[in-house]
C-alpha cells in the first residue's frame, strides 16, 4: 500500500469544461492551489463575472456555453481530506482571462506527467507482490522491486500493452489540447460581443433620450395651437412603424376612461383596423397607440371612439396622415382590381365547384330514380310476359299421339333430342321440305332453332325427324314447321294457329327463372338506357361545342369586317394591358383630314377614370391606316372610341359610326358589364301566337339577349287561340282596374323566357284570332296602354321597352304622353318596323317618339329611308339584320327529318331527307335537282314568279315542292287549280301543299338542293337564312334582307368578302321571268354540270351563322346607345 499510496500522491486531479457539447479536461498538480476545481458552478461563474468588466455585465449564456464540470480522479483509494476538498479551503476563483492562460500551461505540460495505474490485484496474482509500473517522458522504464521469478514474457507482453495504451493517450491529448484552445477563443469572442452589446444599449439609451425630447416637443407645440392629434416620426413612411398621439382632453372623449382609433388605409379603401389607445408618458393628456404601416400605403385615415357610441371625428372630416415611400394613387387602384381579380376568380372557381357538386347530386338523384324505374319497367314486363307464358303453358304436353313427339321424354335444358313430325294429312304433306321454326320460353328469343328435318321411316306414316339441342333455360319450347328456313317459307304447319308447345320435364324452377329473368331484363333496360344517355350527352356536347365554335367565328367575323375602318391588335382586347387600335379616315367622314385625333374611355364612357385625354393617331408604314396606343385598365369590360379632326376640347368634325361609337369588347378584366331590363311589348310570339316572321324575331331575339346575360320579359295579349301547351307554368300574377274594365294579368315561361299575359275583361282578346278584325286597332291600343300601366302598377323599372311594327307602335307616344316623368322615367323606348307595307301611319307616330327606331335589314333601311314616315328621323334610324333560331332549325339535333348531319356529312344527310321527302310526297324516287317553296302566297312574295318557277323547274327535269296558303282567297283558288293540274301532268315530279305543316318545313328544307325567295320586297326574309342552315342553296332577288345575306357566286365575292363571307347562292335583279330564270338556269346547270363544287357550296353556307349571335350583338349596341 505504501507503493500505491505515493502514487496517489503523485496523481493529478482533472477537471472538466463542457463546450460545445463534448466533454474538454484541463489538468493540474494539487500542489498548484487551482481550488476552481473544487468550488461550486456559481462560485465559478462568479468568480469569471468578476474579471470580465468593470461594468459586471457578461451575458449568462457565457457560463450556459462554457460550463466548468467535476473534478475528477481514477481510482482513487483515500479518503478525502478536509484541506483538499473543503468549500472552504483558502484561495478564490480565478477569472476569466487567467482561466484562458493556464489552460495553455496545462497543455504544455500535458506529455511531461501522466500516470498510468496497474491494478495491484493484477499484479498480486501474477508475481505474489505489488507492481508499479511508473512511465515519465513520454520513455517506458521497468523496474523490479523485491520481485523474483517473474516470467520475462509476462514483462515483454506487459510493455508492448502499456505503449499501445500510452500511443492512445498521446491522440486524446492532442485533441484535448485543441479542444481548450477552441475554448479560450470563444471566450474571447463572447466577451467582444458583450461589449458591442453594451455600446448599442448605450446608442439606444441615448436614443430613447432623444425621442423622449423630441416627443415632449412635439408635444408641447401641438398643445400650444391645440391640435388633437400629432405622430411620430416624421415623415410617415411606408412599410414603418409610427406612433399616433391623441390630445384626449380637447376632444369629445374628454371625460371617456377608454379611447379606440378606428381606421383604414388610402381613403379608408383598405385593410381596417382597430386597437386601443393607452396613456402616454410625455406631459399632458396625450394617449398614444403604434401602428404599422403596409409598403402599399399612401394615406392613413382614422377617427377616434370610446368603444361605444361616441366618436372624434376632426369636426367629420375625419383624421389623416399622408405617408411617403407607398404605393401612388393609382399604382393602389390597380392593386386593389387586381386583388378584385384574384378574388373573383376564387369566387368563380368556388361557385364552379359548387355547381360542380350540385350537378353531381342531381346525376346521381336522377340515375337512382331512373334506375328505380327500371326496375319497376323490368317487374311489369316480366310480369305480363309471365302471364302470357303461363297461358301458353296450359297448351304444352310431352307429345301428341300420330303427330309429333319427343325423344327421348325426359329431358332438360342442355340435352340433345330429338323431334319427330308426321306431316301426313298437315299443311306440308306436299312439300318437299321440312323445316322447323322454333324457340323457348314463349317465343322469349324469337327463333332460336331453325333446323332442316329429314324423313325418318323408323315409324309408319310420313314421319320425319331432326335432333336439336334444348336451350338451357327452357321450361316449354315453342315451334312451328314450314316448307323452308325463314324468309323462303310459303306454307306453315302453325297447328291452327296455336303453334306447337312441349314441356322440358326437367327444368328450371319456375318461381327462379322469373326472377332470373326479372333481374335480366333490368341489366338490360339498364344498358340500353345508359347506351341512350351516352349518345344523347355526346350529341348534346357537339351541339355546344359547334354553337360556341360558331359563336367565336361570329365574333370575329364581326371584328374583321370592320378591318376597312377600325380594327384593335390584338383582335381580343384584354384588361390590364395595352392594345393598339387602327384607324383607317379616308372610308368615314374625316376623309382628308390633316390629322387625327382618337378619343377613348371605357365602360360604356362610366369609367372612374373618364376619357382618356385625346391623342394624336400616327401613320402606318404602306398604309391609310393611322394607329394609336392604348392601356387598357384592370377594371375595363368595353373600350369605347370616337374619332375627331382635332385634339382641342371641342374636336371640330366627329366620326361616332352614326352615333353608336366604335365599342370593342375587353375580356379578362375584374368587372363585368352590369344586365339589362328590357321588356319587348309585342302582339305575335312564336309558337304560342305567330303568324308571320314577326312573332319568331321576338322570341327568338329575346332568347338571345337573355343568353348574353340579361334580363328579357315579353308582354302580349292573352289570346283565347294561344297554343298553350308550349307555355310553362302558368299563374295568375295580378289585377287591376284600368281604362273602365277589369285586366287580370298572367305569368309564364315560354321558350325559357318570362312572359305576362295582358287579359281585360271586356273580351278584346277573345276572338278567335290574332288579326283579321275591322277593330285591330283599337284591339291593340288598348293592349298596349294596358302593358304600360302594367309595368307602372307593377313597380317595374325596365331599361328598355321595346315595341314592334304598327301592332305596338302606341307604346312610343304613350310613353312619352303618360309615363315618362314617374317611376317608368328611367326607360328607353326602341321601336322596330318590320314591314313599312302596314299601318305607316302608326309606325310614322311611333318614328317621332321612340329614342332609337331600327328596320330589319340595312338594305330595307335604306330603301324606305325617303318615306315620310321615316325620311324626317334618319338620324335614329339603323338596320339590324335578323336571326334565326340556331336550336329549332338544326339539322344534327332535327327530329323531323330522317338523319342528323353537319357540314361534316351534308351530303348523307341531305340525300336521306331528299328520299323521306320523295316518298312521303309521292314524288318519283329519282336523283333530280329539287327546288323547294315555302312562303305566305301573297304579291310582295312574287307570286307571279313563283308559278314561272315551277314551269321552269319541271322543263329542265326538276322537280317542285311547295309548301304555303294564301291569305287571299283568289290567290289560294288559283294555286288550288295550279295544284290539280300538275297532279294531272307532272304527278311524279311536282307537289303543292296549300296550307301551313312545321313538320314537313323541316323536311323540305333538309331534302332540297334549292330553296326560292323571288320576292317584289323583303325587309328581312328568314327563309333563305333557314335553308343556308340546312345546307340548301338560295335562289332569291335581290332586294332587303334577301340582298344582305344573298351573296351571288358569280358576282358578288368583292361584297361577301367585305362580310367576312364566302358567296352562298344564286340572285337576280329584275323582279320578271328572264330576271328569274337567270338565277334558276345558272343554278340548276351547277347541280347537273358541277355536282361536286355544289357539294362544296353546300357544304359552305352551313358553315355560315345566320343566327342571332350578331344580330344580338349589334341590338346590344343600339339598347346601350339609346340610353346615353
Amino acid at each position: 500500500m505504501a507503493n500505491l499510496s505515493a502514487l496517489h500522491k503523485s496523481m493529478t486531479w482533472r477537471i472538466s469544461v463542457n463546450a460545445s457539447l463534448e466533454p474538454t479536461r484541463f489538468f493540474c498538480n494539487t500542489s498548484s492551489k487551482f481550488h476552481a476545481s473544487f468550488a461550486p458552478f456559481s462560485e465559478v461563474r462568479n468568480g469569471a463575472l468578476q474579471d470580465v468588466s468593470k461594468n459586471n455585465r457578461l451575458s449568462t449564456n457565457i457560463v450556459a456555453r462554457r460550463e466548468f464540470t467535476r473534478r475528477s480522479r481514477k481510482k482513487s483509494h483515500q479518503p478525502k481530506t478536509k484541506d483538499a476538498f473543503s468549500r472552504d479551503s483558502p484561495g478564490s476563483p480565478i477569472s476569466a482571462p487567467a482561466l484562458a492562460k493556464d489552460l495553455q500551461d496545462q497543455d504544455k505540460g500535458k506529455k511531461e506527467q501522466d500516470v498510468t495505474d496497474i491494478d495491484s490485484d493484477e499484479i498480486d496474482k501474477t508475481s505474489r507482490g505489488a507492481q508499479q509500473v511508473v512511465v515519465t517522458g513520454g520513455k517506458r522504464n521497468l523496474k523490479k522491486k523485491n520481485i523474483k521469478g517473474i516470467d520475462s514474457d509476462l514483462i515483454e507482453n506487459r510493455r508492448s500493452q502499456l505503449g499501445t495504451e500510452e500511443s492512445e493517450k498521446e491522440k486524446s491529448q492532442d485533441i484535448r489540447a485543441s479542444q481548450k484552445l477552441h475554448v479560450a477563443q470563444d471566450v474571447n469572442a463572447v466577451i467582444k460581443e458583450e461589449a458591442e452589446i453594451l455600446e448599442r444599449q448605450n446608442i439606444e439609451k441615448e436614443k430613447a433620450e432623444a425621442r423622449k425630447r423630441d416627443l415632449e416637443k412635439l408635444a408641447n407645440e401641438n398643445s400650444s395651437v391645440h391640435n388633437k392629434i400629432f405622430f411620430y416620426p416624421i415623415p410617415a413612411k411606408a412599410g414603418k412603424e409610427i406612433k399616433i398621439f391623441f390630445n384626449k382632453s380637447i376632444t369629445t372623449l374628454s371625460n371617456e376612461p377608454k379611447v379606440f382609433i378606428m381606421g383604414a388605409f388610402n381613403n379608408w379603401k383598405w385593410n381596417s383596423f382597430m386597437t386601443e389607445l393607452q396613456k402616454s408618458e410625455i406631459s399632458g393628456d396625450w394617449w398614444t397607440c403604434k401602428l404599422s404601416i403596409p409598403k402599399e400605403v399612401y394615406q392613413i385615415d382614422f377617427v377616434f371612439f370610446n368603444g361605444v357610441e361616441i366618436y372624434e371625428n376632426n369636426d367629420n372630416r375625419d383624421f389623416s396622415i399622408v405617408v411617403e415611400g407607398g404605393l401612388d394613387k393609382q399604382s393602389f387602384e390597380d392593386l386593389l382590381l387586381e386583388e378584385k381579380r384574384r378574388e373573383l376568380e376564387r369566387l368563380s372557381a368556388e361557385e364552379a365547384e359548387r355547381e360542380r357538386m350540385a350537378a353531381e347530386q342531381q346525376r346521381l338523384e336522377k340515375e337512382k330514380a331512373a334506375v328505380e324505374a327500371d326496375r319497376a319497367e323490368a317487374k311489369k314486363l316480366v310480369a305480363e310476359r309471365r302471364e302470357q307464358t303461363w297461358q301458353v303453358l296450359q297448351m304444352a304436353v310431352k307429345s301428341v299421339s300420330g303427330l309429333w313427339h319427343i325423344e327421348p321424354d325426359d329431358f332438360k335444358g342442355g340435352d340433345r333430342v330429338k323431334i319427330y313430325y308426321n306431316r301426313k294429312s298437315r299443311p306440308l304433306a306436299l312439300s318437299s321440305d321440312v323445316w322447323i321454326h322454333g324457340g323457348y320460353n314463349n317465343w322469349q328469343d324469337a327463333l332460336s332453332i331453325v333446323h332442316k328435318l329429314a324423313y325418318d321411316n323408323a315409324e309408319d306414316g310420313d314421319w320425319w325427324s331432326v335432333e336439336v339441342e334444348v336451350p338451357n333455360r327452357a321450361f316449354i319450347l315453342n315451334w312451328v314447321f314450314a316448307d323452308g328456313p325463314p324468309g323462303n317459307a310459303k306454307v306453315y304447319d302453325n297447328n291452327n294457329y296455336q303453334d306447337f308447345h312441349a314441356v322440358v320435364p326437367k327444368s328450371i324452377p319456375e318461381e327462379l327463372f322469373w326472377a332470373e329473368e326479372e333481374n335480366f331484363v333490368f341489366l338490360r333496360l339498364q344498358q340500353e338506357r345508359q347506351k341512350n344517355e351516352d349518345a344523347a350527352r355526346r350529341k348534346a356536347e357537339k351541339m355546344q361545342r359547334l354553337k360556341a365554335e360558331m359563336k367565336q367565328k361570329t365574333k370575329k367575323r364581326f371584328l374583321e369586317s370592320q378591318k376597312h375602318i377600325f380594327y384593335t391588335e390584338p383582335m381580343e382586347v384584354q384588361a390590364g394591358k395595352s392594345a393598339v387600335v387602327f384607324y383607317n379616315p379616308s372610308n368615314t367622314v374625316l376623309n382628308g383630314k390633316a390629322e387625327v385625333w382618337i378619343r377613348c374611355s371605357f365602360n360604356r364612357w362610366t369609367h372612374r377614370l373618364g376619357s382618356l385625354q385625346p391623342q394624336k393617331m400616327v401613320s402606318v408604314d404602306n398604309s391609310s391606316h393611322l394607329k394609336a396606343n392604348v392601356k387598357v385598365p384592370l377594371d375595363a369590360y368595353m373600350m369605347d372610341v370616337v374619332f375627331s379632326e382635332r385634339g382641342d376640347e371641342h374636336g371640330g368634325l366627329y366620326d361616332n359610326r352614326n352615333g353608336m361609337d366604335y365599342h370593342v369588347p375587353v375580356v379578362g378584366g375584374v368587372l363585368r358589364e352590369s344586365p339589362m331590363h328590357i321588356v319587348h311589348v309585342a302582339v305575335e310570339m312564336a309558337p304560342i301566337a305567330k303568324v308571320g316572321g314577326l312573332g319568331d324575331v321576338v322570341t327568338s331575339l329575346s332568347r338571345a339577349v337573355q343568353d348574353l346575360g340579361h334580363s328579357v320579359e315579353i308582354i302580349c295579349p292573352k289570346y283565347d287561340c294561344l297554343n298553350y301547351s308550349h307555355v310553362r307554368d302558368l299563374q295568375f300574377r295580378q289585377e287591376f282596374y284600368w281604362g273602365g274594365t277589369q285586366i287580370k294579368v298572367w305569368h309564364g315561361k315560354v321558350e325559357g323566357l318570362s312572359v305576362y299575359f295582358i287579359e281585360p275583361n271586356n273580351g278584346m282578346f277573345r276572338v278567335g284570332s290574332i288579326y283579321g278584325r275591322k277593330d285591330d286597332g283599337q284591339r291593340f291600343g288598348f293592349f298596349c296602354h294596358a302593358a304600360l300601366e302594367f309595368l307602372l302598377q307593377s313597380g317595374s323599372n325596365p331599361d328598355i321597352i321595346h315595341c314592334h311594327d304598327w301592332t305596338s307602335a302606341p307604346v312610343a307616344w304613350l310613353f312619352q304622353e303618360h309615363y315618362k316623368h314617374c317611376a317608368l322615367a328611367n326607360a328607353r323606348i326602341v321601336f322596330t318596323i318590320h314591314n313599312l307595307e302596314f299601318g305607316a301611319a302608326l309606325i310614322g307616330r311611333a318614328m317621332a317618339h321612340a329614342h332609337k327606331a331600327t328596320t330589319v335589314s340595312y338594305t330595307y333601311a335604306h330603301e324606305v329611308s325617303g318615306h315620310a314616315a321615316i325620311a324626317p328621323h334618319q338620324y335614329k334610324f339603323h338596320g339590324i339584320l335578323n336571326g334565326i333560331d340556331p336550336d329549332i332549325w338544326d339539322p344534327f339535333n332535327d327530329q323531323h327529318i330522317p338523319m342528323a348531319y353537319t357540314k361534316e356529312n351534308v351530303v348523307e344527310g341531305k340525300r336521306a331527307a331528299k328520299e323521306e321527302l320523295q316518298c312521303r310526297l309521292g314524288l318519283k324516287q329519282v336523283d333530280r335537282p329539287l327546288v323547294g317553296i315555302i312562303t305566305r302566297l301573297t304579291a310582295q312574295k312574287g307570286v307571279h314568279l313563283i308559278k314561272h318557277a315551277i314551269r321552269r323547274t319541271l322543263d329542265r327535269s326538276g322537280q317542285v315542292v311547295l309548301l304555303g296558303s294564301a291569305p287571299d282567297p283568289r290567290i289560294q283558288n288559283d294555286f288550288n287549280n295550279l295544284a290539280k293540274h300538275l297532279h294531272n301532268t307532272n304527278g311524279d315530279m311536282a307537289r303543292l301543299y296549300l296550307t301551313y305543316d312545321e313538320p314537313l318545313s323541316h323536311l323540305i328544307y333538309a331534302g332540297a338542293d334549292f330553296i326560292l325567295v323571288p320576292s317584289i320586297f323583303e325587309p328581312c326574309g328568314l327563309t333563305q337564312l333557314t335553308a343556308m342552315r340546312y345546307g340548301s342553296i338560295p335562289v332569291v332577288r335581290k332586294t332587303g334582307g334577301l340582298n344582305d345575306t344573298v351573296f351571288d357566286v358569280d358576282h358578288d365575292k368583292g361584297r361577301a368578302e367585305a362580310e367576312g363571307l364566302e358567296p352562298n347562292g344564286f340572285s337576280f335583279e329584275m323582279p320578271d321571268a328572264a330576271g328569274l330564270d337567270y338565277a334558276l338556269n345558272r343554278a340548276l346547270s351547277a347541280w347537273y354540270e358541277k355536282r361536286d363544287w355544289f357539294n362544296l357550296l353546300c357544304k359552305q353556307v352551313m358553315d355560315q351563322d345566320w343566327s342571332w349571335n350578331r344580330p344580338a350583338l349589334n341590338y346590344m349596341e343600339l339598347y346601350h346607345s339609346a340610353r346615353k
